[in-house]
């Protein structure tokens, strides 16, 4: 019992996947799509992220293994399991992508706070210590992974929900009207772009191996983390939006929060939102990395991946798939070019929710899941995928062609290990 993750480390695990460097980059971009109505952005995202949880819920009851929705993917397609692997490949590379982002954001807070901002040298050496440390926490075993998630989780949400909460009293009615300022559709597409604040919650269903009561806690714990991080973003945009105004938040760019934080601390705003920044982008690395080796080492047992990224040592701790993480995370790092990752990500894991959707339509017998729950879901991450399409390809066409890059990189190197004598891709 003592090596089985309860709800509490479940729902951390979840809070600390979601609440990474993604509420501090996208809360921006955010009011930039939807204006005064950024509020329902994040109302919106939580919604889209619910029915998803739904379809991962009830699919990871079903099928308890640690592949999540490459797994899901593969019984719904048993006779085509290059569908399954390809996704497969697609969300490792995700995670790989959200590795760096959170470890590229908690080096540029880091830096920041030590007065070295914008210090490429000193940002990536914090980045490359947050992720060390880590690896090591995640080497140890799963009890060391959920005491020190609980903890910072715990810390985390305190901080946040204050600096939210001592915001509101700090609001400037005015700054929410008019309220649909930028129309009605914006809403939906914004909600798309920042996707990649609500990710995370799949990493629970990655777990279920090692869930103690799993029929109540997998799907509890999904449902209570997202709740509960819609609620802080929702609390944190009504801040932002009700202290800043439209131009200071666009010029703060991904400094929005702490800057709306200075009329209520001053310049200790800034150090408050730094170290609420520092412990969600350490706990997103700690919850990915624990959720994304595990799924990498199943998908390689059926040798879509290097096998060797399958072995677990006696305490079943995927100890060179967290390796493997590490190192590719690291290099993004030194990339140091995110913009595009961080689209890709929002995008992938859109996607890839879509794809988990459809095979618990197929295998709804199975699951034993509503029809009308499935449907619904796969309409709104359907039309969120399209208009995020639309507005790239109108507003950002880089970006795009960026993801689209990316996507091809991807499948020449899947297609190079297909060809190359990987039997289990036919």
């Amino acid at each position: 019992m003592s090596d089985k993750l309860g709800l509490k480390e479940l729902i951390a695990i979840g809070i600390g996947s979601m609440i990474g460097g993604g509420i501090f980059s996208v809360m921006g971009e955010a009011n930039a799509i939807a204006g005064n109505a950024t509020i329902l952005v994040f109302v919106l995202g939580g919604v889209i992220a619910l029915f998803a949880g739904y379809n991962y819920a009830k699919l990871a009851l079903a099928y308890r293994e640690d592949g999540a929705s490459y797994t899901y993917l593969r019984h719904a397609f048993p006779h085509r399991p290059v569908i399954a692997a390809f996704v497969g490949w697609s969300v490792i590379v995700g995670y790989i992508g959200t590795l760096a982002l959170y470890a590229y954001t908690f080096g540029s807070y880091g830096a920041a706070m030590i007065g070295f901002a914008g210090n490429y040298f000193v940002r990536t050496t914090l980045a490359f210590a947050i992720l060390s440390i880590f690896l090591f926490i995640n080497l140890k075993g799963v009890r060391d992974v959920g005491k020190s998630e609980d903890v910072i989780v715990f810390s985390k949400v305190a901080i946040m929900l204050s600096l939210g909460v001592a915001g509101l009293f700090f609001l400037h009615t005015e700054h929410f009207v008019p309220f649909f300022d930028k129309g009605y559709s914006t809403v939906l597409l914004s909600g798309a772009i920042v996707f990649v604040a609500f990710e995370g919650f799949q990493l629970i269903t990655n777990s279920v191996v090692e869930t103690d009561n799993p029929e109540r806690n997998t799907p509890l714990s999904i449902y209570i983390s997202i709740i509960i991080v819609t609620i802080i973003y929702i609390t944190l945009a009504l801040s932002v939006m009700g202290i800043l105004t439209f131009e200071q938040i666009q010029a703060a760019k991904e400094y929005a929060i702490a800057e709306a934080l200075k009329p209520v601390f001053g310049e200790w705003g800034f150090v408050l939102a730094s170290i609420a920044a520092l412990l969600a982008t350490g706990s997103a690395i700690n919850g990915t990395m624990f959720g994304a080796s595990r799924m990498l080492a199943d998908i390689a047992k059926d040798g879509i991946f290097p096998s060797i990224l399958s072995r677990r040592n006696s305490r079943m701790i995927p100890y060179y798939a967290l390796l493997a993480m590490f190192v590719l995370s690291a290099l993004f790092v030194l990339y140091g070019h995110l913009e595009g990752i961080i689209a890709f990500s929002s995008m992938t894991f859109l996607l890839v929710s879509i794809a988990v959707g459809v095979a618990n339509l197929m295998l709804r017998k199975q699951t034993d899941a509503n029809l009308l729950i499935i449907m619904v879901s796969l309409l709104l991450m359907g039309s969120a995928v399209v208009l995020m399409i639309c507005y790239l390809y109108g507003n950002e066409p880089q970006t795009l062609a960026d993801i689209g890059l990316i996507y091809i990189l991807v499948a020449l190197v899947f297609t190079v290990f297909k060809v190359t004598g990987h039997r289990s891709i036919p």
